[in-house]
């Protein structure tokens, strides 16, 4: 059994047992989340496609915590006139496990 859910403007197949990271949700680690939009559901072979979400479907995980992802360097440079301008960036997330769909 699987599902396919929507958030922070992504998409994640997820099935039970799972751990994912996703875009920082705001929750305190211990405490379950559950997401309402389901996008695909799947049980053994039948395929349930929500127009755009399934009815009546929820995934339910376990926040594991909060973290920050690994550093990405922006570096600007303009040749021939002395620009240089370097800058780092780190993509906050939350590490879940999935309990239920």
């Amino acid at each position: 059994m699987y599902a396919i859910i929507e958030t922070g403007g992504k998409q994640y197949k997820v099935a039970e047992g799972d751990i994912i990271t996703v875009e920082k949700l705001g929750v305190e680690a211990g405490q379950d989340f559950t997401f309402d939009k389901v996008i695909v559901l799947a049980k053994d072979g039948d395929v349930k496609v929500g127009a755009p979400y399934v009815e009546g479907a929820a995934v339910t995980a376990s926040v594991l915590g909060d973290g920050k992802a690994k550093k990405v360097i922006v570096y600007k440079y303009k040749p021939k006139k002395g620009f240089h301008k370097k800058r780092g960036h780190r993509q906050p997330f939350t590490k879940l496990q999935i309990k239920s769909i």
